[in-house]
Formats: C-alpha cells, structure tokens, sequence
C-alpha cells in the first residue's frame, strides 16, 4: 500500500467495514475515496461469527477496576477485535500511523483541518507515557467537547486532552507505539474498545481528541447501529443506574491520575 507523507510522518486510511452491513458499503468506500490518505477497507471481526469458546478465550478473567458493569455482547467482542486487527494492520505496513474510521462516518469540509491538526500533534513515536508530549492516539470526535481548553488549533478545529476521555472510535489517529502498546494489553479484554480506551490510568496512553472535526455519524441513515440491543423497562433502569455509577468510578480515577 502506499503512504502519504504528512508532517514528516507516513499515513495510512483503514475502514472498518462491516461486510454484512451492506447498507454501509458506499458510506464506506466514500471514506476511502476521501480520507486524503491512501486507504483501504478493512474487514470487520463479525461477532455474530464467533462462537462462544472463541468468546470466551478472550475475555478477561480478573476484571480491571473498576469493574464495566455489563456482559460484553457478541458485537462488542467483534468490535473490540476489529481494532485490534487495525492496529495489527498498522504494524504490518511501513507507516507511522494510521487513520482508523469506522463505516458509519461521514467527512465535512472540516476534517482536512483536524487530519493536519492531529498529524501534527501525535509524534511518530510515542511512549505509552500520560506525560509524553507526542500523543500517540488522537480521537476526532463526533460531538463538540464543553468546558475544556485548546492546546492547539487548526482553522476551527481545536485539540483536547479531556481528564475523563470521551467514548466513541468512529475515527482517530493511531502511531505505531500506541498500537504496540495496545496490542499487548488487551489479548483479552473486559469492556468494549471505547471504555477501555478511557482506562488511561490503566493503558498509561491518554488520549487526546479533537472537535470540531469533521467527522459525523451518520450510522441513523446507514443501516443503524449493528450493536444496540432492546431491553425492557426494568432492565434499561437497571442499566442506566449501573451505567450512571461506573462512569463516576470512571471520573474519580481519572481526576487522581492526573493530579
């Protein structure tokens, strides 16, 4: 595959594309065409496929604290290795880093912007390393970030490093460091890919984002969410009230690693 210089680095585009989603299939391939980087799709892990055994031997036997309050569903799982073989797929090329979005994302005029203002900020080599002033792993979020201050901006996007990390992988900006790291951290895993990527007090690599970036989901007009489930009224109240506690947790480890 080809690589485009950028700010001294070489890039590459991966979209994680689900193939049985064929609602998303030109939504994808739209992403490749203007990512501004050489890219290709990249098959998703389709959890559905996976049998329970498979499921099993990756999960993680002693939960990391604080402990995610629900059973990882079978799409989690997928999801979780579809990254995992995107940081892989890094790995296996000659680039410094990677462009990792996922198939239910749209590109504004914006991105090429924040793609310039996160190549610019995420250092070709990063230790796994809070204080290391390369970032390694740049989110370019999909909802505006409240209260936060810029460290850096390009045109009208602006680069964050939020104490608590913001949810969601529709898109960021990897090195090699940071998938090497995160690839041996998580051979077996007890949360979805985007609450463990919170854990920076865990992974030693916190995460930087940037809003507005250009990037939207738009997984409503592309199929819908392959992860959402139905539940009844007790069990959403149930799993709301779980949730609300985690991200507390989540919010008080935060706040003390970086005091």
């Amino acid at each position: 595959m080809r690589q485009r210089e950028g700010n001294g680095m070489k890039m590459i585009g991966l979209v994680i594309h689900l193939e049985r989603a064929t609602a998303r299939r030109a939504v994808a391939m739209r992403l490749v065409e203007e990512c501004g980087l050489p890219a290709q799709l990249l098959a998703a892990v389709d959890g559905r496929s996976l049998s329970p055994a498979i499921i099993e031997a990756r999960l993680l036997r002693d939960p990391i604290h604080p402990v995610f309050p629900h059973a990882l569903r079978a799409g989690e799982v997928g999801c979780f290795l579809s990254h995992r073989l995107a940081w892989q797929s890094l790995l296996e090329s000659d680039a410094d880093a990677a462009l990792i979005l996922e198939d239910d994302a749209a590109l504004g005029p914006e991105f090429p912007a924040a793609l310039r203002l996160a190549a610019r900020n995420l250092g070709a080599q990063s230790p796994a390393s809070p204080s290391s002033s390369a970032m390694g792993y740049i989110q370019f979020q999909t909802r505006l970030l409240r209260n936060q201050t810029a460290l850096d901006a390009e045109g009208p996007c602006q680069l964050y490093q939020p104490i608590v990390t913001p949810l969601r992988t529709t898109g960021q900006l990897v090195n090699r460091r940071a998938a090497e790291h995160l690839l041996e951290l998580t051979w077996r895993f007890d949360r979805p890919v985007d609450t463990f990527l919170q854990m920076h007090w865990h992974t030693g690599l916190r995460l930087a984002c940037i809003a507005p970036s250009g990037l939207s989901d738009v997984s409503a007009v592309s199929g819908g969410s392959t992860l959402k489930l139905r539940h009844n009224f007790g069990d959403r109240l149930s799993r709301e009230w779980n949730r609300f506690r985690y991200r507390r947790a989540v919010q008080r480890a935060s706040a003390k690693a970086v005091q």
